[in-house]
């Protein structure tokens, strides 16, 4: 098995100080009391996430005096997808799948999740054959995908999530299965594959900048 110290991420801006940790050691039974955003409904995505990605995910959010609710969910997609970043460039060396696939479903619902570590930061989120609702749970589904386009910023990765199946009333099952899909095609990216050793997920390998200024 992969050495699965935890890892810790920290970022700062004026507006906000998040703090995330991951590790993928046991499950811990407080997990869930861990996702400590201002946000009941986007910690409950968070465990989604956590549950099928097979992770440990801790959560801080410390906010300025405007309670900005893009803010907390795109700053939390940065620090997150930093600390998997972290993840995959430490267990490089020993080898990890690198990409996942995976759709995800509750009831109705259906949603795919595509990711791929390569240094690239891309997000297509296609919402073409699904109504997404304007508000869920007291927050605007808006603010949820900012927290995907944070996610690649951080992590650097292309993601591909793809809205399936779903009914107009039932936003919170369309929600719930996407974070499955995305948790589950983590799980899969991050899985321990010795053959890849020191290997990336596209051929082109390690990026390196020569900069002279």
């Amino acid at each position: 098995m992969l050495n699965e110290k935890p890892i810790r991420v920290v970022r700062r801006t004026q507006e906000s100080s998040i703090e995330v940790t991951i590790d993928r050691g046991p499950r811990d039974p407080e997990a869930k009391q861990r996702l400590k955003s201002p946000l009941p409904f986007f910690n409950h995505m968070l465990e989604h996430v956590a549950w099928r990605g097979q992770m440990n995910i801790g959560l801080t959010v410390e906010l300025d005096h405007f309670d900005l609710i893009h803010v907390i969910t795109e700053d939390v997609g940065i620090t997150f997808g930093r600390a998997v970043k972290e993840y995959v460039d430490y267990h490089a060396q020993k080898g990890l799948v690198g990409y996942g696939s995976a759709y995800g479903t509750i009831d109705e619902a259906l949603t795919r999740a595509v990711i791929s570590f390569e240094s690239r930061a891309y997000l297509d989120f296609n919402r073409t054959a699904v109504e997404l609702p304007e508000q869920m749970e007291g927050m605007c589904s808006e603010d949820l995908v900012a927290f995907f386009e944070g996610f690649v910023q951080g992590a650097q990765c292309t993601l591909h999530l793809d809205l399936l199946k779903g009914r107009v009333g039932h936003g919170h099952h369309i929600w719930e299965a996407t974070f499955r899909s995305f948790g589950m095609a983590l799980y899969e990216a991050l899985a321990e594959r010795p053959w890849r050793a020191q290997m990336t997920a596209g051929v082109a390998g390690n990026i390196e900048f020569l900069i002279e200024v």
